[in-house]
């Protein structure tokens, strides 16, 4: 019997061509300190997208007080110029009101031209209020600054405006006064 178990051993052995099969070797160290190298670099990438959120985030804030900072000068360079404005039209219309060459009949319409200005002026401060402390138009930061860019220049022009009426009217005055001067002239024949 030993001698058939053998010869069916021998038999199969050579059935196969001579090949031999068998479990292939691992090296169980190398996947271990791959798989660890695995998890590490998963820790780090994982570390890094937090930072790029955190970095978009504070970029994010850094856009937001920017926008914020270029509304508070906008606001204050239009709170500055309708000071001047103010203050302009108070001593300009005194002083070409108080002028003997204008007549009587002319000061309403001086008065409501330089008063007109100071109107649209405060509206603009009513709207610039509302704009800033209601959000009622649902604006993003950046059209709120386009606006108030917008009535910045406005307001601007405004002081354009008063200071063309103020030599306007001073360049009447200064004609009738020299009109004023020939007709009352002393004549040495």
């Amino acid at each position: 019997m030993k001698t058939k178990i053998l010869l069916i051993l021998v038999l199969a052995m050579f059935s196969q061509k001579g090949q031999a099969q068998g479990m292939p070797v691992y090296d169980n160290t190398n996947f271990i300190t791959l798989g660890k190298s695995l998890i590490e670099s998963a820790k780090q990438t994982s570390e890094l997208l937090k930072t790029v959120k955190f970095l978009k985030e504070q970029k994010e804030r850094l856009e937001q007080v920017s926008n914020v900072v270029k509304q508070v000068k906008a606001v204050q360079e239009i709170v500055e110029n309708n000071q001047q404005l103010y203050n302009t039209v108070q001593q300009d219309l005194r002083e070409i009101l108080n002028s003997p060459y204008i007549r009587p009949e002319e000061v309403d319409r001086i008065s409501d031209s330089f008063n007109s200005i100071i109107e649209m002026a405060l509206e603009d401060l009513n709207f610039m209020q509302q704009l800033l402390t209601s959000n009622l138009l649902n604006m993003t930061d950046a059209e709120r600054l386009a606006v108030l860019e917008a009535q910045k220049e406005r307001s601007r022009s405004m002081r354009a405006e008063i200071d063309l009426r103020y030599k306007r009217y001073r360049a009447i005055i200064s004609v009738r006064e020299m009109q004023d001067r020939i007709l009352n002239r002393e004549i040495n024949y």
